[in-house]
């Protein structure tokens, strides 16, 4: 069974918990671990934060997912600038921001940015899912399948 969902959301902080709920529930119903789970939303998290921050001129932005054969894999999408600088570490304690996308590598597999100027920026995050140990067999082959 693959999971897939589209949400556009406004450019508001108000989306984030929305899109928390519904990619965090869908994981809990495949028996994904909490670690996992959390992991993954507090990379979308941070993906949904910056769409939010940085995504202007337009007033909405999309979180589209993917969940199946063992991977979770979420692309935000928002139609800002499309200027993406990747820092080489983790900025001062003292600074408020510009720690968003180092958090994001920590927490998934993989993160790419397909950056457009003028047209916007998409990331792209993918991670393993790590299963239950007590996930009931019959759900543990049904995700092992997605």
């Amino acid at each position: 069974m693959d999971i897939e969902f589209s949400l556009a959301l406004p450019r508001e902080a108000v989306g984030i918990p929305m899109v928390r709920r519904v990619l965090g529930d869908s994981l809990r119903s495949l028996h994904v671990t909490e670690n996992c789970v959390s992991d993954i939303l507090l990379a979308v998290s941070e993906a949904c934060g910056n769409a939010v921050r940085y995504g202007g001129p337009a007033n909405r932005y999309q979180v589209e997912a993917a969940i199946g054969c063992g991977r979770c894999d979420v692309r935000v999408i928002d139609r800002g600038r499309g200027l993406v600088r990747v820092p080489e570490h983790y900025p001062s304690h003292d600074l408020e921001n510009g720690r968003g996308i180092l958090i994001m590598q920590a927490m998934v597999d993989e993160i790419f940015f397909d950056i457009a100027p003028g047209r916007g920026t998409t990331v792209h995050l993918s991670k393993r899912l790590d299963l239950e140990e007590d996930a009931s067999e019959p759900g543990r082959r049904e995700l092992a399948s997605v």
